[in-house]
């Protein structure tokens, strides 16, 4: 089974349920494998534990 995983910082819930259906029928289309094949895991990261440029992300986004 294909799997999609996706990091980045806390989402709301339906962010989240957006995301998978999207991801899964994008990578279903391009790919011939059926959606229901596919594993879509979400990776929430706190802004703070992640950085660009050297600075956590909470400091340059609010």
């Amino acid at each position: 089974m294909p799997i999609i995983t996706l990091a980045l910082s806390p989402q709301s819930n339906d962010v989240k349920e957006q995301l998978i259906a999207k991801l899964t029928a994008a990578a279903a289309d391009i790919t011939g494998i059926p959606a229901q094949k596919f594993i879509v895991i979400i990776d929430e990261n706190p802004r703070e534990n992640i950085g660009v440029g050297g600075v956590p992300l909470n400091k340059l986004v609010p």
